[in-house]
């Protein structure tokens, strides 16, 4: 590892214990994806090089054979004094490569997050009456709790109690899938943030959050201040839509169409200008169903589009000066005034070697020209 840079890394069933210091020895490269956005979960890969007689080959292949892998990772990286949990997940896949060195064998391990472990039992067919999206988001994490996971779920601007006369909600699918698709009907997210401390993990369920702290900024073509290796910024201006949901007024059965305008208080806008929506887009079915329903549906098919500034980069941490995080932001300087500002992080991959520590990272936020003055250097 870099000066100033320690790798903790702790396998085990369901507990994780930190590994011998042979098999951190044996770690080549470590790679890590933290994710935000729908259905999109963390995951990593950790390649070993051990020797063809090592015991560690059979003890990790026999773990990741078991009917139930509940074989569980943690990876924590402490830089310059603070610790920073990157994922704790579970083993999903093994794979031995023979190399070239006679007697050695790379050995590859792969997983995701902990949100694996909520996609192995379908649990269709259980009621929840009367409980509205929120509360039945909360009960199916209560389950894992033996993971450390702690419940974080914001409930919707729009509270609806399904009424246990007329409907008794009930799951569909295993508990990961039900919680994405109740999350997806009010243009929520679903994840799970690993830390602060290793083993304990806090399961998100609400709105994308652009309010906070800003990380320190991403600064590009500025001599000895410049901390980003790369920096690639685009602007699409074609994808913005308006939803419009049909509401069926109970009395007169008459249709009312409803735009639906970009706008989430817990997720203020980033950019000044945004895109004109180019197309309006009714939203089918939405007739059917109470006022509630429908704006909630409308809302979700909204929030799809929001996103029209991408930018992809790399750094690397040492000249960073720390671990640049996923979900939360940052700011960017030097690209110009339509592009510097604040930025929504949506993805970040880590990439450790020995002597070499690295991230790609994905940026966004809905518009040009900063909605704030200045960023925090």
């Amino acid at each position: 590892m870099l000066e100033g840079i320690h790798l903790t890394l702790m396998i085990g069933p369901v507990i994780a214990v930190p590994v011998p210091q042979s098999v951190l020895d044996s770690l080549t490269s470590v790679t890590v994806t933290t994710n935000s956005g729908p259905r999109t979960p963390s995951v990593f890969e950790l390649a070993f090089t051990l020797s063809n007689k090592s015991p560690l080959q059979t003890l990790f292949l026999v773990a990741g054979g078991t009917p139930v892998p509940l074989v569980r990772v943690i990876l924590m990286l402490t830089v310059n004094g603070t610790p920073d949990v990157l994922i704790d997940g579970l083993m999903t896949d093994h794979q031995i490569t023979p190399g070239s060195d006679t007697g050695f064998s790379t050995l590859t391990i792969k997983g995701q997050d902990l949100t694996a472990a909520m996609d192995y039992q379908d649990f269709s067919g259980f009621p929840f009456p009367a409980m509205p999206a929120e509360a039945r988001v909360a009960l199916l994490l209560a389950k894992y709790a033996m993971f450390g996971i702690v419940p974080m779920v914001i409930p919707s601007i729009m509270l609806d109690v399904p009424n246990p006369l007329e409907i008794i909600p009930r799951q569909k699918g295993t508990d990961l899938k039900y919680i994405n698709e109740l999350a997806d009907l009010v243009g929520y997210e679903f994840y799970i943030n690993s830390g602060p401390a290793p083993g304990v993990n806090v399961a998100y369920w609400g709105p994308r959050v652009t309010l906070g702290v800003p990380q320190p900024a991403l600064n590009v073509n500025m001599d000895a201040h410049t901390n980003v290796e790369k920096l690639d910024l685009s602007y699409t201006s074609d994808q913005k839509s308006m939803p419009i949901v049909w509401i069926q007024e109970p009395i007169t059965k008459a249709t009312i169409p409803i735009p639906i305008p970009d706008f989430n208080p817990l997720s203020p806008p980033l950019g000044l200008i945004e895109p004109i929506p180019t197309r309006f887009e009714p939203v089918e079915g939405t007739a059917k169903l109470n006022a509630i329903q429908a704006l909630l549906i409308g809302l979700a098919k909204q929030a799809l589009t929001a996103d029209a500034v991408t930018a992809r980069g790399s750094l690397d941490v040492v000249r960073y000066g720390r671990v640049l995080k996923a979900r939360q932001l940052v700011g960017v300087r030097g690209v110009g005034m339509a592009f510097d500002g604040l930025y929504y992080v949506k993805s970040v991959t880590h990439k450790i070697k020995k002597g070499e520590y690295k991230q790609d990272f994905v940026l966004t936020r809905n518009g040009l020209i900063s909605t704030v003055p200045a960023v925090p250097a």
